[in-house]
């Protein structure tokens, strides 16, 4: 388990999902109820460098993904999850 299983999720490919391992998390079902703004925080500290809001905005989506059975397909495409 790890990189490859979070790459399910929409939205997330061989990048993110490393930085999601990099986090802490290493399965789907662990993103569940996960706060997406402290994940975004502790990733920039982690690299030490601004990074782009998109990622944010995908993990709002991953964790949409974890937290819940039922999708509606509108929210598992990132870009619905902007400010």
């Amino acid at each position: 388990m790890g990189a490859k299983e979070l790459q399910q999720i929409p939205g997330v490919g061989k990048s993110l999902s490393k930085d999601l391992v990099a986090l802490g998390y290493r399965q789907v079902s662990e993103l569940k109820d996960a706060n997406p703004e402290t994940m975004y925080t502790r990733l920039m500290a982690l690299r030490g460098a601004h990074i782009d809001r998109c990622v944010l905005y995908v993990f709002r989506c991953a964790v949409y993904f974890a937290s819940n059975d039922d999708h509606d397909p509108a929210l598992l495409k990132w870009w619905n999850w902007k400010d």
